[in-house]
């Protein structure tokens, strides 16, 4: 027999995460994780609500129980109590039944089964090739979702201004503008770098203009604000304008039920008769891939949005994390400030949320991995809650030295922003 294998000529896939392979075998005792998936406690361990372990708990010993395999689109209590959540319980669409959801494994699949009903279904008229437009931070892990699916034409679109450090919704219009007619647009909801209502209503106007597909990621809803319905007011915003769309929605992380993978994708259209056959056509891509969802994450999460009690208490919960957040926030970039580090660290505070563009230069983040063992996500943004009170002043005096090492010449950065 042969000692050659039949999949000699299986190419290597380049992995996008290798800041955070870089950290696990890292033997430093003072290294630092900064790239989280999920949030963490103040401990440096997953955060979890309260209500969320108290109900596993009942959940797992609930006798009525049956371990049966589930329908493909899920426990409809879950789906129909997590699109109320986005959309909110008065939606005209839920109300007209015209939108509703697929219960999915994590956010990730929810995008998943998006992408292969559109490359399948979504037919704009004028236009034989779709092009798919992602916010360039997230173009390596997101682009090839898509690819998947079968697109040809992903391109990327830029918000953020890694020189100014800050929103330029300018820029962004100018992108969507020029998009072809029909072109789906991967956007993110909450969005955490700063976009206002105000834009979002800029967002929507062009993209109606130009008859753009809106496909939502809703990753951490009530985690930049610390409110369920100002996070959701962009998707909010879409639905009342009557656009079609697609939103992934995550639940995972705001539960804490990092390793359920629990997800939904929601389906918005014109009228109910339509989303029953959209939903029919989700039903058998999903006989196809896995078959039918998980059952204990679907549950406890139900449970807790549809008792008063507990999604009050989940609430709270939400609240005191959002808190937690924007203080270390506030402890960055005064300490920044206090060190005499180099340069405005306001973009910290400006944004919002679990994740922040830190506003370093590559050699920078190079420096943090190389000389002091700090690891940021693949796209040097870190995960806010991986700063904590051991680790905080051991990250800014490392950022300080980066900075202060390896700064950009002032004739440099001018002519980066005259680039820009």
């Amino acid at each position: 027999m042969t000692t050659v294998s039949i999949f000699l000529d299986v190419p290597l896939v380049k992995v996008t995460d290798v800041p955070l392979d870089a950290y696990h075998e890292d033997p430093s005792p003072q290294k630092v994780c900064l790239g989280h998936a999920g949030c963490q406690t103040d401990a440096d361990e997953p955060w979890i609500p309260p209500v969320t372990k108290r109900v596993m708990r009942q959940a797992r010993e609930d006798p009525t129980r049956t371990y049966e395999y589930l329908p493909e689109l899920g426990i409809y209590a879950f789906t129909k109590a997590a699109t109320e959540l986005a959309l909110g319980k008065d939606s005209r669409a839920l109300l007209e039944n015209r939108a509703g959801g697929v219960q999915t494994l994590g956010g990730t699949g929810a995008v998943f089964i998006g992408a292969e009903f559109l490359r399948r279904w979504y037919k704009p008229k004028h236009s034989t090739l779709v092009t798919v437009y992602i916010g360039a931070p997230q173009l390596g892990s997101l682009g090839c979702i898509f690819k998947a699916a079968g697109f040809t034409d992903i391109h990327s679109y830029h918000y953020w201004d890694s020189i100014k450090l800050r929103v330029n919704i300018g820029d962004f219009l100018k992108e969507l503008q020029r998009a072809a007619e029909g072109s789906v647009v991967f956007m993110h909801a909450p969005e955490e770098t700063g976009l206002t209502q105000q834009d979002w209503v800029k967002v929507a106007a062009v993209m109606e203009r130009k008859r753009l597909f809106p496909f939502f990621d809703m990753a951490a809803q009530g985690l930049a604000s610390g409110n369920l319905d100002i996070d959701a007011w962009a998707v909010r915003l879409f639905v009342a304008k009557g656009f079609e769309l697609l939103c992934a929605q995550s639940l995972s992380k705001i539960f804490g039920l990092y390793d359920e993978r629990m997800g939904n994708l929601i389906v918005v259209t014109r009228d109910n008769q339509t989303l029953i056959r959209v939903h029919s056509q989700i039903t058998q891509l999903i006989d196809m891939m896995w078959f039918g969802p998980t059952n204990l994450g679907a549950r406890i999460i139900t449970m807790v949005l549809t008792s008063p009690a507990l999604l009050y208490e989940w609430k709270q919960s939400l609240r005191m994390l959002v808190e937690r957040m924007m203080l270390i926030r506030e402890k960055l970039k005064e300490k920044l400030r206090i060190q005499g580090t180099p340069g405005s660290w306001e973009h910290l505070t400006a944004q919002s949320g679990t994740r922040s563009f830190i506003g370093l230069l590559p050699s920078q983040v190079e420096f943090l991995a190389n000389e002091k063992h700090i690891y940021l996500l693949a796209n040097n943004q870190i995960s806010i809650c991986s700063v904590n009170s051991k680790n905080l002043n051991y990250v800014v005096q490392s950022i300080h030295e980066a900075v202060t090492s390896t700064t950009l010449p002032d004739d440099a950065r001018k002519d980066l922003e005259e680039v820009d």
